[in-house]
């Protein structure tokens, strides 16, 4: 006997995981072939003969030179100095320049107009992220590691969520933020979930993490300063990371991610750079270094007096943002740490007593490489599943 109201459900046939169709890959460009670029490459080219390399299918890269497009034929042998994982990827695409007068415009046709599209940006070019909200508007994907798109003006972070809305398009921007950790991801699911943030604190760059993870107050600050250039942690010119500006775009990213429409004009910045450095040109900077070493030894001299380490830290807390070097005591939430990791603490109505904490590696080209692919899988599985995965 049925049962009154109930609904009868017919019972479907076994799916054998195996001779299920492949879903549709998506179409990748790839914009950036340095650190993060190659190793992006590099990933996917470990991945061709293994469960996902049927879901990301490489159509274009590009970098400042030249470019590399699907069609028929192959290009020449990669000569670059890229590694041989990232020439052997490149090496199914024809290569050409850079169109001089329009270098972004081949992308949009490159990627096709239907299907999973996403172009992937491992640049830090100001004229790259200026494409993204159009790309957004075509219902091109974009996955990014640049923080110039979300971190600059807040009309431009305006413009991007708008165009998501617009067109449907994702915006996978994990890596932005701690490289790959789940930092924007863990305050937007708190939101959606209802909690209300009220204040972020972090260590929130690798290479100043690691700087001052290392820095003993005995050896001069500046050797340190090399020795995290050239193991890749800095940019090729340091005062990029120690300016505090590159901090300054993390800390409003999380924030406007957080609900707040926080302004550039909003984060104080201390920088580290005296201003004899800061008017440098980049040629003279080196022999310049030492400038550091003296006003840090006695920023540390006095932390240890007190018991205390030093940080650079960003904050934010009713509706005010700062970014600067601080000391704080050995069993403080943001003293931990070691190497690259980023630390960020994040006081909610849910964790109003005790932040929540979340640490990792918050540097590194292979880490901030993972992160991006993520978000490319995962923008191509929701495509799959065309349900969705809470990407903005």
């Amino acid at each position: 006997m049925s049962t009154p109201g109930a609904v009868s459900v017919l019972p479907q046939p076994a799916i054998d995981p195996d001779k299920a169709p492949a879903p549709e890959p998506a179409r990748i460009a790839l914009l950036g072939l340095g650190n993060v670029g190659s190793a992006a490459l590099s990933r996917l080219q470990q991945w061709r003969d293994g469960p996902f390399g049927g879901r990301l299918r490489l159509v274009y890269a590009a970098n400042s030179r030249q470019v590399f497009q699907s069609g028929p034929g192959l290009c020449a042998p990669v000569d670059d100095g890229l590694s041989p994982e990232t020439s052997a990827m490149l090496r199914s695409l024809q290569r050409g320049r850079v169109p001089v007068d329009r270098p972004l415009q081949p992308v949009a046709a490159a990627l096709g107009l239907a299907g999973c599209r996403i172009v992937i940006d491992a640049t830090a070019s100001q004229a790259v992220a200026d494409q993204h909200p159009h790309w957004l508007r075509q219902g091109i994907h974009v996955v990014t590691a640049c923080k110039l798109g979300q971190g600059t003006s807040l009309q431009a972070f305006d413009a991007i969520r708008e165009a998501c809305v617009l067109a449907g398009s994702h915006y996978g921007d994990s890596a932005a933020v701690g490289a790959g950790l789940p930092l924007l991801r863990s305050l937007r699911e708190l939101r959606a979930g209802g909690d209300a943030i009220h204040a972020i604190a972090g260590v929130l760059s690798g290479s100043l993490a690691w700087l001052f993870n290392q820095y003993d107050g005995m050896r001069p600050f500046s050797g340190f300063v090399r020795q995290a250039r050239e193991a890749g942690y800095t940019e090729p010119d340091p005062r990029d990371d120690l300016s505090g500006e590159d901090v300054r775009r993390k800390i409003l990213i999380l924030a406007r991610s957080a609900g707040f429409p926080l302004q550039s004009e909003d984060v104080e910045v201390d920088s580290l750079v005296p201003p004899a450095l800061a008017a440098l040109t980049g040629a003279g900077v080196d022999a310049a270094l030492p400038l550091l070493d003296e006003p840090l030894r006695l920023r540390f001299a006095q932390a240890h007096r007190n018991g205390e380490v030093l940080r650079f830290i960003a904050r934010f807390a009713d509706g005010r943002a700062s970014v600067g070097l601080q000391a704080v005591a050995a069993d403080h939430p943001l003293a931990g740490g070691s190497g690259t990791d980023n630390r960020v603490a994040i006081w909610s109505d849910r964790y109003r007593r005790q932040p929540l904490v979340i640490q990792g590696p918050g540097a590194g080209a292979e880490v901030t490489a993972a992160g991006l692919l993520d978000d490319a899988l995962a923008i191509q599985r929701a495509a799959s599943s065309a349900t969705g995965d809470g990407l903005h």
